[in-house]
């Protein structure tokens, strides 16, 4: 397809994987017309290569591949943040934005091509969008999360990859957790969820407390859906009984689905944050354990806040938070925090300043509410104040 831009004519090739895939010789047939004795030499013309595999689309100009060092710009598009998608979206009602985006993430495309412009009315009608729209095998959006995967050239082993994600999904976010899910030994997976990353369906988080550990979160949250809830009750959903499954998997969609992907909003929201908010600039947010000898127990920090490393200084601790979704924090999920900043003081960290930070979508007891108004390193974030900045 080919298209004016100012004085030059601009080709753009959409989902060129699949056209690479057809044709494996068409990347060296482009960097031969492009290259020094090609016919496009000469030319003011621009070519875009477009695709969605980002597997394919990255490995374009890495290594020894042909177009290696020939693109005058990589582009990639990312999903809406949370505030954007809800805007977009038409939402006011931060509950109903969040288990919203804990389904369709920020990708633009399910507003209108693949939801037919449907959006719950208010939070009273999500469970009926849910049924109408989500699970409706009638819509483009039900087979969706399957074609993300299907895809993706480097997957060939599909039950194994569908596999690792249902594991993930389930909780089990560490390599050896993903493994006994799965059924396999730990380095047999290593390949599965190296080529996920590479495909940017999954991630790699550090532990930002303890060398070497890594968590796995899937990226796109649409997959989580599917398989947390979709990919086990597929032969009823495909014969139109979304209604029956989605009664008996709500819970599990509320507990197990919307209750992390919140903890991952809430790592946004600091993420985004000013140097104000937190008594500095974040230059590393992500999630943590820390143990604690004493009790034999770990503290899992949900939202990590960390300045960065200036030479020759302890690491600062912008701030430590708990989330929780299901419940309401009290002056006990404060007090947990509030020992891991004592502890990890101990390991050498700079905790002068610390913010114990709570992140609730069911509000914090009066106790805790008094105890953030009298003493400003303590802050308290509801969903109004995460969807409102």
């Amino acid at each position: 397809m080919f298209v004016h831009a100012s004085s030059r004519r601009c080709g753009r090739l959409d989902e060129f994987p699949f056209l690479s895939r057809t044709s494996p010789a068409l990347p060296s047939i482009i960097q031969r017309e492009l290259g020094p004795g090609g016919s496009g030499r000469d030319s003011k013309a621009r070519l875009v290569l477009c695709g969605s595999a980002m597997s394919v689309m990255g490995g374009l100009l890495a290594g020894q591949a042909p177009l290696r060092g020939r693109a005058g710009l990589e582009l990639v598009i990312h999903p809406f943040r949370y505030r954007d998608a809800a805007e977009f979206w038409g939402i006011t009602d931060p509950r109903l934005a969040v288990l919203v985006h804990t389904i369709l993430g920020g990708t633009p495309a399910y507003r209108y091509e693949f939801t037919r412009g449907d959006v719950p009315a208010g939070l009273a009608d999500f469970d009926d969008w849910v049924i109408r729209t989500v699970l409706n095998p009638q819509t483009p959006l039900f087979r969706e999360a399957r074609y993300l995967l299907a895809e993706e050239s480097d997957i060939r082993d599909p039950a194994l990859y569908h596999s690792v994600l249902a594991a993930i999904a389930s909780g089990n976010t560490t390599n050896g957790g993903i493994a006994n899910y799965v059924g396999r030994r730990s380095d047999q997976i290593t390949h599965p969820l190296k080529v996920l990353e590479d495909c940017a369906l999954v991630a790699r988080e550090p532990d930002l407390f303890r060398s070497g550990r890594f968590r796995y979160r899937i990226v796109e949250p649409l997959i989580t859906f599917y398989e947390a809830i979709m990919r086990r009750r597929w032969p009823e959903l495909e014969i139109h009984r979304a209604e029956r499954v989605w009664g008996s998997v709500r819970q599990t969609f509320l507990a197990q689905v919307v209750g992390p992907h919140f903890k991952s909003l809430c790592r946004d929201f600091a993420l985004g944050a000013g140097e104000t908010l937190y008594g500095g600039f974040p230059a590393e947010v992500g999630s943590g354990v820390v143990g604690d000898p004493a009790k034999r127990t770990q503290i899992e920090i949900d939202v990590a806040v960390l300045a960065g490393q200036e030479p020759g200084l302890p690491r600062k601790i912008l701030s430590l938070g708990e989330v929780k979704w299901g419940e309401v924090i009290s002056h006990h999920h404060l007090e947990r925090l509030a020992r891991a900043r004592t502890l990890l003081d101990k390991k050498g960290y700079d905790t002068r300043d610390t913010v114990l930070a709570c992140y609730g979508g069911c509000g914090f007891t009066g106790e805790l509410t008094t105890a953030a108004d009298a003493d400003s390193r303590i802050m308290l974030v509801g969903l109004d104040r995460l969807y409102q900045g």
